[in-house]
């Protein structure tokens, strides 16, 4: 009898067509999620069924009471190599495997870029106007050549990042916890304390990965060290930063505004204030949303799901 599977979070409704699933055929019974399934009970109560569970990075959560509420769950998969919405430990503590799978490039460096792009030379704003009959154009935009973009953390898509902010004209310098000054200077930018990265910065953008240590990095306290002309951009997660302090910040053009790819509650609720806020842009977390890096997800859950059914599980998460 074949498995059946739950593909969660689809919300393009590309997961079977982006990956051959040909070699599943008979083995395994997918059935697609598209919209989000909402809280804990709603997720246990669709899920209940289910033997494999195909998570989409981490836009639904398996904390253990939703792990141990699932009696047939044997592999969980999630596209990418990490999700922290996962609880590893209770999952096999229940002799649940969960995968992971590989990606493609770093497309949310694009998105972080793109964002710094609107909010400079409102391009979509622009393009609005223009398609609901304006005449013309309204905006006067600013260059990024020669303005300063801090990083906060200088790993590979900080890395990426800080490239083509130089190929821009920008100067970049960066702070994390652990970033040292040698690293910097491998990189070809600028090491700076955190108060000063605020300080200096007409841009800060953020990636550095959500942990214990990053949840609230940026507070009201970073916010108030930053020039009245800056940009705070998130293409990492939301809770990086203090929601309410950066609506303040916002509200109060304590900072010149805002790109945000990433929330404390994802899909942004239709009644949140960031909808009503002209000085930010913001998307639907679009940051991994590439076709080249979906095509690499949906291979790797085809693979996953392939080489567990045959007993030699690939790219177990510990």
């Amino acid at each position: 009898m074949a498995m059946r599977c739950a593909i969660l979070d689809d919300y393009q409704n590309v997961v079977l067509k982006l990956a051959d699933w040909s070699a599943l055929k008979g083995k395994v019974e997918p059935q697609v999620f598209n919209a989000h399934l909402g809280g804990a009970d709603k997720v246990i109560a669709a899920l209940s069924d289910f033997e494999i569970v195909v998570a989409m990075r981490e836009r639904t959560a398996f904390p253990r009471a939703v792990i141990e509420a699932l009696p047939k769950l044997k592999l969980l998969i999630t596209t990418g190599a990490r999700n922290a919405s996962i609880d590893v430990e209770a999952a096999k503590a229940r002799g649940v495997t969960v995968c992971g799978t590989g990606s493609f490039g770093n497309p949310t460096s694009g998105i972080a870029i793109g964002l710094m792009l609107e909010l400079t030379r409102h391009i979509g704003y622009e393009n609005a106007r223009l398609h609901a009959g304006a005449v013309w154009q309204s905006t006067v935009g600013a260059d990024l050549d020669g303005l300063t973009l801090g990083i906060l953390g200088l790993g590979k898509l900080g890395t990426r990042t800080a490239a083509i902010a130089k190929a821009f004209g920008m100067k970049v310098i960066a702070w994390s916890q652990n970033l040292t000054e040698e690293k910097c200077r491998d990189v070809g930018v600028g090491y700076v304390s955190k108060d000063e990265l605020f300080r200096q910065s007409d841009f800060i953008t953020i990636h550095v990965v959500l942990s214990a240590r990053s949840r609230g990095l940026v507070t009201g306290r970073e916010l108030g060290l930053t020039k009245p002309s800056a940009y705070l951009i998130n293409t990492s997660r939301g809770p990086i930063v203090d929601e309410a302090a950066l609506l303040a910040a916002l509200r109060d053009h304590k900072i010149a505004g805002a790109g945000l790819d990433v929330f404390d509650i994802e899909p942004l609720p239709l009644d949140h204030p960031l909808r009503r806020i002209d000085n930010v842009v913001i998307t639907p977390h679009l940051g991994y949303v590439s076709e080249q890096n979906y095509r690499a997800y949906f291979a790797g859950v085809v693979e996953g799901i392939s080489a567990f059914l045959d007993g030699k599980p690939v790219r177990v998460l510990t």
